[in-house]
């Protein structure tokens, strides 16, 4: 299955279900902090996440593609 644009309440939902919690917030950016202490920053913006910055996320999260993948079919 291939990535697609993400709303970013739900990009944010299904990073907090793999760990990372809402350290702080910046204006439109989001940062969530896992419990090794890796930081994700989540732009709030725009309404949805793009192919490109969603790969990077899920790159920065330290996850596969198909387990972020499994967690967006059970939202």
């Amino acid at each position: 299955m291939k990535l697609k644009p993400v709303d970013t309440a739900r990009l944010v939902s299904i990073l907090e279900r793999l760990g990372y919690k809402k350290a702080r917030q910046k204006g439109s950016h989001l940062v969530l902090q896992d419990s090794k202490g890796r930081l994700i920053v989540v732009p709030i913006h725009s309404k949805e996440i793009g192919i490109g910055l969603l790969r990077a996320i899920i790159r920065e999260a330290g996850i596969s593609r198909e387990a972020f993948l499994k967690e967006l079919g059970k939202t």
